[in-house]
């Protein structure tokens, strides 16, 4: 079994400036959160983030300086807090190219590239804003003459998931929904996986049937316990309300935002 486990630190690091990084889970729920941390510790700059429907994620990502291009279909903290206050600012002073999306897109943006293809067509798109907003050609059937949207494909330069088990050689579990993560992960051009617990690979072996990302994907592994904080993590643990409170109500200034940073993600006290 080839080791790929390493630290989160070094599996960051392998990150170039100016990447195209897609990040696992959905909205308040199994985010990287532990490796968006470290993408702010390390002073990344100018990726473009990929994900379907972003929270925290995102919008801490956005208000770090980390990216500054952003494709997604929604960005937002559910009912529970409401617009993403760092990446809507960036979005309305032209500090971030929003690059806007339907969900639905993102997925075929994701299929096209595993299917080593260049755009897929999608039906119900032609009259949507989203065809100017995002310059979409159409394409015809040619065997009914059918016009439909053409969705332009999206391979990631790296994605990185955060999943309940893992193993060293990078096979992961995800119990629960899966989302997106398992369409991220064949895209993209390898795969950064952070996990609750690492599994020996005796315990991995049998049951290979609940692998859901495949070690060969995989280019790094990190345990990381809680690595979905403040976000949640299947059964294991639900999002953090007060830590994530404390986050918006943050973001109401510049100054207490840069306070929050170096309280809760650059560690300069205890973060939890």
């Amino acid at each position: 079994m080839t080791e790929k486990r390493t630290t989160l630190t070094a599996a960051i690091a392998s990150i170039a400036d100016g990447s195209v990084v897609a990040l696992g889970g959905n909205t308040l729920h199994r985010a990287p959160c532990a490796a968006v941390h470290e993408l702010i510790r390390q002073q990344k700059r100018h990726l473009e983030l990929v994900k379907t429907a972003g929270a925290y994620d995102v919008d801490v990502l956005v208000g770090a300086g980390v990216a500054d291009r952003v494709s997604a279909g929604f960005i937002g903290f559910e009912n529970v807090f409401g617009l993403a206050p760092q990446y809507r600012q960036a979005a309305e002073q032209g500090r971030l190219q929003v690059k806007e999306h339907a969900c639905y897109t993102i997925i075929t943006a994701l299929r096209a590239a595993i299917q080593g293809v260049s755009f897929l067509p999608i039906a119900g798109m032609l009259t949507s804003d989203l065809m100017q907003a995002r310059a979409l050609k159409t394409v015809l059937d040619p065997y009914t003459g059918q016009e439909y949207a053409a969705v332009q494909a999206i391979r990631p330069d790296v994605a990185i998931i955060h999943v309940q088990e893992a193993d060293a050689a990078g096979n992961g579990r995800i119990y629960g929904s899966v989302y997106e993560d398992d369409l991220m992960a064949r895209a993209a051009r390898r795969v950064i996986l952070t996990c609750e617990r690492l599994l020996s690979a005796e315990e991995s072996t049998q049951h290979p049937e609940l692998t859901v990302i495949p070690g060969i994907q995989v280019s790094h592994v990190i345990e990381v316990p809680q690595g979905a904080h403040p976000c949640s993590c299947g059964d294991l643990y639900s999002y953090d309300y007060d830590y994530l409170a404390r986050y918006i109500e943050a973001c109401n200034s510049p100054a207490s935002y840069r306070t929050w940073l170096d309280k809760y993600v650059l560690g300069k006290v205890a973060t939890r």
